[in-house]
């Protein structure tokens, strides 16, 4: 990340609850305003209930951007995006629209800035649980060790996709979230996104450990539930 301009995006949708098919969704993206990924400004809006697609993700980013150009005086060279919510059956419609969302916002932004763009999917709606074999690798609580990575085996064959442990388990069995890297102009290697990941779940401010959800999308869903009281 601190070898030139990056910021992190995490985004979310929540919908109504059951019953009321009135009132609107409420989408919420967010993004990093330093080379530490440490401090975050947000924008939300309102559409139509139901929809996870974000209508006006462009928007939003162009909001965010301008708002990064004012704290560090340069735009981003690279995105990386974490998007929660989204199941595997909405996958394609949500890549498709999203990334066209953010090359929209960048040509708004400046004619011809293009910076080079990381999408992934993060997933906590899982049944996967992992356990260590060895006495010797489990931590306290008899769970895997905080940073613990799986990406073979019980992921896709031949898609870009792994589980992370990143949170040590207080209490019961630890539950991983599970990260689809669904689009990848950056071309990170697996070992440096997921390390990128792992290192931005120590840096959720309301704890003093790391969290089991990379900061980003964990900020999303918080805006987007904060702003349905208003």
């Amino acid at each position: 990340v601190a070898e030139k301009p990056t910021i992190i995006f995490g985004a979310d949708v929540t919908h109504p609850g059951p019953g009321e098919i009135s009132k609107p969704s409420i989408a919420a993206l967010v993004g990093s305003m330093d080379a530490q990924c440490s401090r975050y400004a947000a924008a939300i809006r309102i559409q139509k209930g139901r929809n996870e697609v974000i209508r006006d993700l462009s928007g939003m980013i162009v909001e965010l951007l301008r708002t990064f150009y004012q704290f560090c005086g340069s735009k981003p060279q690279r995105i990386v995006f974490y998007r929660d919510g989204v199941s595997e059956g909405q996958f394609t419609e949500v890549v498709r629209e999203e990334v066209a969302a953010i090359r929209r916002a960048c040509a708004i932004l400046e004619a011809g800035y293009n910076p080079t763009t990381t999408f992934v999917i993060v997933q906590k709606r899982h049944h996967a649980r992992f356990f260590p074999l060895r006495k010797e690798d489990a931590d306290r609580s008899g769970n895997v060790l905080p940073g613990t990575v799986v990406e073979t085996g019980i992921t896709h064959p031949s898609e870009f996709d792994f589980y992370l442990a990143s949170h040590p388990g207080l209490q019961g069995t630890s539950k991983p979230t599970h990260y689809h890297v669904l689009y990848d102009e950056n071309r990170f290697t697996s070992d440096a996104l997921q390390e990128l990941t792992y290192r931005l779940c120590y840096l959720y401010c309301r704890a003093t450990r790391s969290v089991s959800v990379c900061p980003p999308a964990y900020y999303a869903h918080l805006v987007a539930a904060r702003a349905r009281f208003h």
